[in-house]
């Protein structure tokens, strides 16, 4: 296997040589309550030393700054639920704490919305 530093296992034909499912060891449901739009910090306290590569990969993501789960799984290329597992794996052993996101408006806020579509039109 491939060192973390490395990064995934490509082949040009079939995508990511490692299954995702394969990181979260097939598990599906996260043990911490996690939407695409909590935010996630850090501890400073030590992990421990059985999780996997991918675990450290989204621990050093969130090290800048509150990192939502959208913004790990997208970094990591993995599928939103198999990131929710990793991460949740951080939050039980206390490496990552979480905090759910703060709407001063509802979330589907007309304006707030197209406040969004603006942003991602000058982004593109």
């Amino acid at each position: 296997m491939a060192a973390p530093q490395d990064g995934p296992w490509l082949d040009d034909a079939a995508g990511r040589l490692v299954r995702p499912y394969t990181v979260s060891n097939g598990r599906t449901q996260p043990t911490a309550p996690l939407d695409l739009l909590s935010l996630l910090m850090p501890t400073g306290a030590a992990h421990l030393g059985h999780l996997g590569p991918e675990h450290s990969q989204a621990l050093g993501l969130c090290d800048s700054g509150p990192t939502s789960v959208a913004e790990v799984a997208a970094h990591l290329r993995l599928p939103a639920v198999v990131a929710k597992v990793l991460l949740s794996d951080l939050v039980d052993c206390g490496a990552l704490t979480t905090k759910a996101p703060v709407f001063h408006h509802a979330p589907t806020d007309r304006s707030l919305l197209e406040a969004v579509l603006d942003g991602l039109r000058r982004r593109l």
